[in-house]
């Protein structure tokens, strides 16, 4: 008696099948994108730098302990008043000597601070030291680089839009930085004036146990 022939899979269509389910799950997932904050780290000094000395004055201290309580210049403080206090700190001006834009030094003739002498001398003076310690979320400590951010932004949007003439005449900063003209030479000069206006200078101190 012939042995009886069994009928074979094909299985071709079923790689196709798989290969185009692949394709198809690749296209539509969407992956969790990671965020962080942006800080440009400072570059290594060189041998024999003698540090510049800063005055306490000039530097504003915001501590988060491990119950993400806050502690800023010594008086407790809600993180909703974070940002307004860091804006006084910046623009207060209390330099004294010639009025000269922009160079740390002298007074600062576009804050509109109270210009106190126990305050910041000058903007490109002013140092945001932030102190958290190892039991403090995450969160928090996020919430509070974004209060001190907004505060950057709030005096950078000012300064746009009563310092800069001609053609961004009456725009604030966050408007310019959406301009999409990244080759235009006159608007790199126009950001940069501002940015040197309210340099963004925070400090992370190490954090406590």
């Amino acid at each position: 008696m012939a042995r009886k022939e069994l009928p074979e899979i094909n299985a071709g269509s079923m790689a196709d099948i798989a290969f185009l389910l692949l394709i198809f799950f690749l296209v539509t997932t969407t992956m969790d994108v990671d965020s962080g904050i942006s800080r440009k780290l400072s570059e290594k000094p060189p041998e024999n730098f003698d540090p510049p000395v800063v005055k306490m004055k000039n530097i504003f201290e915001i501590n988060i302990n491990r119950n993400d309580q806050l502690l800023v210049e010594d008086e407790e403080m809600e993180i909703k008043d974070i940002k307004q206090a860091t804006i006084d700190f910046l623009d207060n001006g209390g330099g004294i000597g010639k009025i000269v834009d922009n160079i740390p030094g002298t007074k600062c003739d576009y804050c509109n601070g109270e210009r106190s002498d126990s305050s910041s001398d000058h903007p490109n003076k002013a140092i945001i030291s932030v102190q958290s310690d190892r039991g403090t979320s995450y969160g928090m400590y996020i919430t509070v680089q974004n209060e001190l951010l907004a505060a950057y932004t709030e005096l950078r949007n000012r300064y746009a839009k009563t310092h800069i003439k001609g053609k961004y005449a009456g725009m604030s900063y966050e408007e310019l930085l959406l301009l999409d003209d990244k080759d235009n030479d006159q608007l790199k000069a126009v950001i940069k004036k501002i940015k040197n206006a309210y340099p963004q200078i925070i400090s992370d101190a190490e954090p406590t146990k």
